[in-house]
């Protein structure tokens, strides 16, 4: 089979499956799950996967939500195709995670279709837990990754991008302890870990003004007291610490550490922190992939360009880490109005629209066609492992 019969082919068995594939993304984005919680989702992709005949593990890897899926000859050169899942807290499906799962699958199921006569492997691989869990992170920790020569998934946007700004990230978790009293009976003898926390807040506020543009640092209060009338006497913060690479990370984060202790200092309140233990690596784009993967998408009419401050989506993503260790690509595909942010009420409602069910489609094919032109082409295979191990050569 030639490369472009192949790719016709791949494409008539998206088509096929055109119906599950939709029934699927609009099942997940009616069931939203947090992290490590995507048993419906998972439920719902095996099965699919079962149903096409394909070999499928659930549970994979000691974690209960995700699972793997290879075909094709043992010698083959192997293409994962990443599926996310989970939700957002109170928005749901905001990040159009239930795109990339059916899109995932589908190029799955179109790649598998060809592999034996291409002599390719595909794993279809379920990362639960991308919203802060790390889930891709501790697959590769439990050796899912294996021989894996190139990655890659599709996320949802409201334009055709080649990549995301995804920057680098870790997760902080702040706690306060004070002591209570009647707020207006005794107010002097509390010690308000509230203050505290403001005060740190305000800290960090002040921050702000000395970081580099490419860094972000954003927190909420999780714990803030009981009642007005009792002095807080615990009160604990979660942050967001961003900045463009792991190496740039490493600085900020005790400055901003300072500026949160700082408050309760301020206030004779103890203090206890914790980073939690996955921080997300930034994106290591692969140019060679992605000049297939767009030359793919034009043949179905998305033209893919560079992101400007117009279109651009800055965030963080499990997925940097997996750039970190295979050559991997991590576009966008337009599944909103141009200028709809992702993790927004909005989006969440083109999530599950005809824009987003063609982004389904559209985005499992063009992943499928790049499948087949990694498999067939030996340069590029050559060219996507030469970029990746120039990438992560000291600079």
């Amino acid at each position: 089979m030639d490369r472009q019969a192949a790719k016709q082919t791949v494409i008539a068995e998206i088509d096929r499956r055109a119906d599950d594939l939709l029934r699927v993304s609009r099942e997940i984005h009616s069931h939203p799950e947090l992290a490590y919680e995507e048993h419906f989702a998972h439920d719902v992709l095996t099965a699919a996967i079962a149903d096409a005949g394909l070999p499928i593990t659930p549970h994979a890897y000691g974690l209960d939500t995700a699972f793997a899926s290879v075909t094709g000859p043992s010698d083959g050169p192997l293409v994962a195709v990443l599926c996310e899942y989970d939700a957002l807290p109170g928005i749901g499906h905001a990040c159009g995670h239930n795109i990339i799962a059916a899109a995932g699958l589908g190029a799955g199921l179109a790649a598998a279709a060809v592999a034996d006569a291409l002599g390719g492997r595909v794993l279809i691989l379920g990362t639960p837990a991308e919203e802060g869990g790390g889930g891709k992170q501790k697959l590769l920790d439990a050796g899912a990754f294996a021989g894996v020569q190139a990655a890659m998934m599709v996320h949802p946007a409201g334009s055709d991008l080649a990549t995301m700004a995804a920057i680098a990230v870790q997760n902080l978790t702040v706690r306060y302890f004070g002591r209570a009293a009647h707020a207006a009976a005794r107010p002097w003898e509390g010690v308000n870990a509230l203050d505290a926390a403001v005060l740190g807040y305000t800290n960090v506020a002040a921050l702000r003004q000395h970081i580099r543009p490419t860094e972000r640092i954003h927190g909420i209060f999780v714990k803030a007291g009981d009642k007005p009338n009792i002095v807080p006497d615990y009160a604990e913060g979660f942050w967001y610490v961003r900045s463009k690479d792991l190496r740039s990370l490493e600085p900020l984060k005790p400055r901003v550490l300072a500026a949160l202790e700082a408050g309760a200092l301020a206030t004779g309140c103890t203090f206890e922190y914790q980073w939690h233990d996955t921080p997300y690596a930034d994106m290591i784009d692969n140019g060679s992939l992605l000049d297939l993967y767009t030359a793919n998408a034009a043949q179905l009419g998305r033209v893919v360009v560079a992101s400007d401050e117009r279109t651009v989506v800055v965030g963080s993503t499990d997925m940097g880490n997996v750039s970190y260790s295979v050559p991997a690509i991590h576009p966008m595909i337009k599944a909103a109005p141009e200028g709809c942010a992702i993790h927004t009420k909005d989006f969440a409602v083109h999530a599950a629209s005809p824009l987003g069910d063609q982004a389904v489609l559209d985005g499992a094919k063009a992943m499928a066609m790049t499948i087949v032109d990694f498999w067939l082409e030996p340069s590029a295979r050559q060219a996507a492992k030469a970029e990746f191990d120039h990438a992560l050569e000291p600079h």
